[in-house]
């Protein structure tokens, strides 16, 4: 265990946070995370939308959530280039840079030319089932803007008035981006989106497996453990995860039974409770059971954070980060829930999501049941919330009487070091 702690704390962790500070990867993420309230929009709809079963008058509110969960891609799709642009210290391009992604992304939908010039675009493409398309798109645009910049014909020395060279080193790159876009779709006639979901289509099988969800979410939880934002996972699962909901709404709305498990919105239903990694058990755990003062303190700390989900106080206070005692039962736990959730809705027992919910900070079971709109998530919750609990309780007693002896014994030093009146 030690030697895993050294290589991953010296070794592994620097060139991950590496990674993530690159900023063609933090573009991406930045994006993501900015156009987020788009999917919370919807998923706030999805919460009203429940009421029509009850007021059947209600007026459908659908359309909300087809102008933001649903143009989720294209908004992506201008924020890449632009926080690309300004990461690379290229600001004053950054908005034409983004611009300039939408119209290449636009084209690249296949849109349907009609004899009186109009296009007819399919919906569904601007939304979470085009995330793939948004991605390649940015960075493709951000890669020959860099290159644009970076290589000017104009030296920073020149007479020429900054507008002008702004103007010729935009110009010209976004000619040969939209030259692209022209050639791909009205030349060649070639569906670029389906290309790309064909091209992606391995990974989505992947993630979609079994083995492929669990790791979706033991990876993160793992790197989480030694301080590492698991956020760095975005830019590889969370299209899949969006591209199979989207599915799944498409699927349920024709009629068909929703397949994809592997979403965002079953991780909020199970094993976000407490947040990632499952750990509001531990909570509740430290609240009730510690004997040590630190963890006594702490579960009064961090009780009313993790009934919201968000752990960040446990996972750094406790701590979990660097802890053996606890981040072994957090990576076992991320490994049971995730294939008790996978096995649940694969049997039928629970109902795979097929409308956005990402409001994470809700608490269980409530969330539980709206990501998935089905009751019986309820008492899959609550068996695992007593799952979590049994695998925590042996790590967390270990750890608790570890720190009780400390405890002990610091007293017992302060005790001896006093002077003798």
């Amino acid at each position: 265990m030690d030697k895993i702690m050294n290589f991953m704390t010296n070794t592994f962790a620097p060139k991950v946070n590496k990674v993530v500070k690159n900023p063609w990867i933090s573009a991406i993420q930045d994006s993501i995370m900015v156009a987020l309230p788009l999917v919370f929009v919807g998923s706030l709809v999805t919460v009203v939308s429940l009421l029509k079963n009850i007021f059947s008058g209600m007026p459908d509110f659908s359309m909300i959530s087809n102008f933001s969960f649903g143009m989720y891609a294209l908004v992506v799709a201008f924020l890449i280039p632009y926080y690309l642009m300004e990461k690379k210290g290229y600001g004053g391009q950054k908005l034409i840079s983004g611009a300039a992604s939408l119209v290449l992304f636009m084209m690249l939908l296949f849109p349907t030319m009609t004899a009186d010039g109009e296009a007819v675009f399919i919906l569904s493409r601007f939304g979470a089932t085009g995330m793939f398309l948004s991605m390649i798109t940015g960075l493709f645009v951000a890669f020959v803007m860099n290159f644009a910049v970076k290589y000017s014909f104009f030296d920073e020395d020149t007479p020429i008035p900054d507008f002008v060279v702004g103007w010729f080193n935009s110009l010209l790159p976004i000619t040969f981006v939209l030259l692209v876009g022209w050639l791909i779709t009205f030349q060649f006639k070639i569906d670029f989106f389906d290309v790309v979901l064909l091209v992606f289509s391995p990974l989505a099988s992947i993630v979609q497996s079994y083995p492929g969800f669990v790791l979706s979410v033991f990876i993160p939880v793992f790197l989480y453990t030694f301080g590492i934002s698991g956020w760095v996972m975005m830019p590889v699962v969370y299209p899949v995860y969006m591209s199979g909901l989207a599915a799944n709404a498409e699927a349920v709305a024709n009629g068909r039974q929703a397949l994809n498990i592997a979403t965002q919105e079953t991780c909020y239903a199970f094993s976000s409770m407490g947040g990632i990694g499952t750990t509001l058990a531990l909570s509740v755990m430290m609240l009730l059971l510690s004997k040590s003062a630190q963890l006594k303190a702490i579960g009064k700390a961090v009780i009313i954070p993790s009934i919201f989900n968000i752990n960040e106080p446990l996972v750094f206070g406790a701590p979990i980060a660097f802890n053996p005692y606890l981040m072994v039962p957090m990576w076992i736990n991320s490994i049971i829930v995730p294939t008790i959730a996978y096995v649940t809705m694969s049997l039928g027992l629970v109902n795979v999501p097929s409308n956005t919910f990402l409001l994470w900070y809700m608490p269980y079971p409530i969330t539980s049941y709206l990501a998935t709109q089905d009751w019986r998530a309820i008492v899959v919750c609550a068996l695992i919330f007593v799952i979590t609990w049994l695998v925590f309780l042996p790590f967390f007693k270990a750890y608790d009487n570890s720190l009780v002896k400390q405890e002990a014994q610091e007293a017992l030093e302060e005790a001896e070091a006093e002077p003798v009146h």
